[in-house]
């Protein structure tokens, strides 16, 4: 394998990574108050077509990024009401917007568009393209720097940049800041947070929307960066997979970081071994490679489940004492 190639897998991890990123920062958000949320795979959906819709009739990449982030918080304010509000089951909270959205963008993709639940292809504007950092031209030619400058680090999307710059942006707002230690004491201990003055109530709803926020971001990549256009189901298990990163980092930013690039990574190495033949084992087939990183989700899951510390009030409805 050759420098050049192993740069290629490197760029493609990041790329497949960002979307995982974006969702599991956004259920650390809620789950560290308290709120579990199974739904990131619905609000993803949700965002992805809403965005693309938007960006198709527009023309405009940046309206369709505030029409998904608008369409996974509208969802994640119904999942915050369930839970919140009239303290229902969280999980089945979760898995009813996964099936409304997944029902919801095929009913209106074929009845605004016609095209079997798909939006347009998008082009130009309406698509976030590369952007490409200055001196990159300059310093391809320069022995390993330029060419990870070149190609790794200049020539992603604009969400590529926002979705790395989230992760110290998390951990500061959660480590040190005012609203990250009581949004950290809430998830612990809400009864402690309410004796204190503090509405948990209102820090879980803002906690609930910036989950929103965040998987409106990874919705809108995917639709929007990745791909040029809306295609049903095409998240295909990636909310699933950003929990499982974030049960396997522990609820920690900078873990749930590498936790998505390995994720990434493995997405990236199985779209190359595709149909490759190896000496004992023959032909690798196309559908283990595709399953990979779902396997490694439930491998991780079985190994790691039990040795995770969630939030010790995560799930629980808060009821006020009187």
């Amino acid at each position: 394998m050759d420098y050049r190639t192993v740069l290629d897998i490197v760029d493609s991890t990041i790329r497949l990574s960002t979307p995982l990123l974006f969702a599991a920062l956004a259920g650390l958000y809620s789950e560290r108050s308290g709120i579990f949320d199974i739904s990131l795979e619905g609000k993803m959906l949700i965002a992805a077509f809403a965005s693309a819709s938007v960006a198709a009739v527009t023309g405009s990449a940046f309206l369709g990024l505030l029409a998904g982030i608008v369409a996974a918080t509208l969802f994640s304010l119904v999942h915050g009401l369930a839970s919140i509000t009239y303290r229902g089951n969280q999980i089945v909270s979760g898995v009813a917007l996964n099936f409304i959205a997944a029902g919801l963008t095929i009913i209106l993709g074929q009845n605004w568009f016609g095209q079997g639940g798909r939006t347009p292809t998008l082009f130009g504007a309406g698509r976030f393209t590369d952007i490409h950092l200055p001196g990159e031209a300059a310093l391809a030619n320069v022995p390993v720097i330029g060419p990870i400058y070149a190609q790794v680090i200049s020539g992603q999307t604009l969400l590529v940049y926002v979705a790395f710059l989230m992760v110290p942006l998390t951990w500061w707002v959660l480590f040190r800041t005012r609203f990250g230690l009581r949004l950290r004491a809430v998830g612990e201990n809400p009864a402690a947070v309410d004796t204190a003055g503090i509405s948990v109530a209102f820090l879980r709803y803002r906690a609930v929307i910036i989950c929103g926020i965040l998987t409106g971001f990874a919705g809108t990549y995917l639709a929007v960066g990745q791909a040029a256009g809306f295609t049903r189901d095409m998240t295909a298990g990636k909310g699933y997979i950003a929990l499982a990163a974030l049960i396997f980092a522990n609820w920690k930013p900078v873990p749930v970081m590498f936790a998505c690039l390995l994720f990434g990574f493995l997405d990236a190495i199985s779209i190359r071994v595709q149909g490759v033949e190896l000496p004992v084992v023959g032909q690798i087939s196309v559908q283990f490679v595709q399953a990979l990183p779902y396997i490694l989700t439930v491998v991780l899951l079985a190994g790691f489940v039990g040795k995770a510390s969630p939030p010790r009030a995560g799930g629980v409805p808060y009821v006020k004492e009187r």
